[in-house]
């Protein structure tokens, strides 16, 4: 049963007492008051009053939260109560209330965890903390489950990611981190609306598995009679826009790849993608760095912020070529990264396992993730990928071996990726072919064939760059978090074993 702790069933047991004492443990017609915060703003000259007791009897107030903190002083009472804008301190005593109300009622059936309505005037303790004195309390919603001990909080991470509305109760930080994410997507919407971007949505279900390399999810569309795919990305029909006229356009967008979880990978995922007509990834750079003043203005941030023991410069963009930055960065020699022999022996002197019959860019992309990417701390665009890992960017023109890419990499990790796109059909096609290849030979993230977006593309698409950009990776850059599962609200966990409900670090009694 759900409620059969014993905790609960007391709470239970008061809530029904509350009914016969004519009191709704769940009314609908209370309002919430005033904000915390604005009751601390407005009160504050109250500290200043040439008064021995600092009260204004005058001013009322009616203030709404959970009641987060009881000490029960026989006749009085000091208790805390936290709506969205913070705690506020509330004081009541047996002469504020009708004969036994205070001792019955309140003392007995109004408990940490309840969210309350409370009514009065405000006063500086003699430690000169502002409080509300009550002259009026109401139950607006009465919690029959009990929150963790105060003092304790709740600090086990599984039960906060999987009953994140506690933590939300008990860790004000977290709030904080998803207010910050809930400012970034904003910002990120205003500051493409703001260069001439239109807002698009595509479809989240599609018939080909396409714009990534990626293992998709699968369902079934029973009007249809067919599969679909769950978008891993939304390129291909962005471009298809492109190909349409519209010469800029943008999609905040949720993506899903039925792939493994760790510190920076959930299945389902935040990005924005944009594409914009006669523009080229050089232009992206810019446009890139220009978005990250932008957030950092409005969010109020320094350039250099921490990052765990390390600090990341965002006045300090840097730009390298891959096949250089295994040498520069990564320290590996010169020779042994021009060709697929030199590679695999460099690997089997370092005692490094490659999967065999890798192509010379697949082998050159291992090297990178094993000997640069950690090491990339300040923003550092890498540019110049190899065509054999790029297989919708557009050929470079000076070496037709690497592409117009860049992936975006700060505190060794990918934020973004970006290349002047490929709007030659043929040379598109023989790539979507090279990955049918691919997936023969058993690699199940290479992409579909999509003829349909090479259709598009021959009907003639207008040279085109275009960016995704991780959003739950960026807020954990510019919130201090490590997890990727401490930026998203809910995200996915193992299925939990059978057991009784964990309920930590209760208190039994409230005094």
């Amino acid at each position: 049963m759900i409620f059969d702790n014993q905790y609960i069933q007391e709470r239970i047991k008061k809530s029904d007492k509350l009914r016969e004492a004519g009191i709704n443990p769940y009314p609908n017609q209370i309002k919430k008051g005033t904000d915390s915060a604005v009751f601390r703003d407005e009160c504050e000259y109250i500290k200043t009053l040439d008064l021995e007791e600092k009260k204004d009897e005058d001013k009322h107030y009616s203030l709404t939260g959970r009641l987060k903190f009881i000490r029960i002083m026989g006749k009085a009472t000091f208790a805390q109560i936290e709506d969205s804008s913070g705690l506020t301190q509330i004081y009541y005593t047996r002469d504020d209330f009708d004969e036994g109300v205070y001792n019955t009622i309140l003392k007995k059936l109004f408990e940490v965890g309840d969210i309350i309505e409370v009514k009065g005037f405000p006063f500086i303790t003699q430690v000169g903390e502002l409080t509300l004195h009550c002259k009026e309390i109401n139950m607006v919603t009465k919690a029959i489950s009990p929150l963790p001990e105060k003092f304790h909080g709740l600090q086990d991470k599984e039960l906060r990611y999987r009953q994140r509305y506690l933590d939300l109760i008990m860790n004000p930080d977290v709030k904080k981190t998803f207010e910050t994410r809930s400012k970034v997507i904003s910002l990120t919407r205003h500051f493409f609306e703001d260069k001439g971007f239109l807002e698009v949505e595509t479809p989240m279900m599609h018939p080909i598995a396409g714009g990534a390399n990626a293992k998709p999810f699968v369902t079934h569309h029973n009007a249809l009679g067919v599969d679909r795919f769950l978008r891993i990305a939304p390129e291909l029909y962005l471009k298809r826009l492109i190909v349409g006229g519209f010469e800029a356009v943008f999609e905040i967008n949720r993506n899903f790849r039925n792939e493994g979880m760790d510190a920076t990978h959930n299945p389902e995922f935040t990005s924005i993608e944009f594409y914009w007509a006669y523009k080229t990834y050089k232009d992206l750079i810019e446009l890139t760095k220009e978005y990250f003043a932008y957030l950092f203005k409005h969010l109020g941030l320094n350039q250099i912020l921490p990052y765990g023991e390390i600090e990341i410069n965002f006045a300090n963009f840097t730009e390298i070529g891959l096949v250089d930055s295994l040498t520069t960065i990564g320290g590996v020699p010169a020779d042994k990264v021009q060709d697929i022999e030199s590679i695999y022996a460099y690997a089997k002197e370092q005692n490094i396992s490659l999967k065999p019959n890798l192509n010379l860019g697949q082998l050159q992309a291992e090297f990178f993730d094993e000997f640069v990417e950690a090491k990339l701390i300040d923003p550092t665009f890498i540019t110049d990928y190899p065509v054999e890992i790029s297989p919708l960017a557009r050929r470079s023109d000076d070496n037709p071996m690497v592409t117009e890419r860049f992936e975006l990499f700060m505190a060794g990790k990918e934020i973004a990726n970006a290349f002047s796109e490929l709007n030659d059909p043929i040379d598109q096609l023989q790539r979507f072919q090279g990955q049918m290849s691919a997936k023969d030979a058993g690699d199940d993230e290479a992409h579909e064939m999509d003829e349909d977006f090479v259709i598009a593309l021959s009907h003639g698409m207008a040279p085109t760059a275009g960016q995704g950009i991780g959003i739950d990776r960026l807020v954990m850059m510019l919130t201090n978090q490590h997890s990727i599962r401490d930026v998203l609200l809910f995200p996915a966990m193992k299925p939990e074993a059978p057991k009784t409900r964990h309920y930590p670090s209760i208190r039994r009694r409230q005094m």
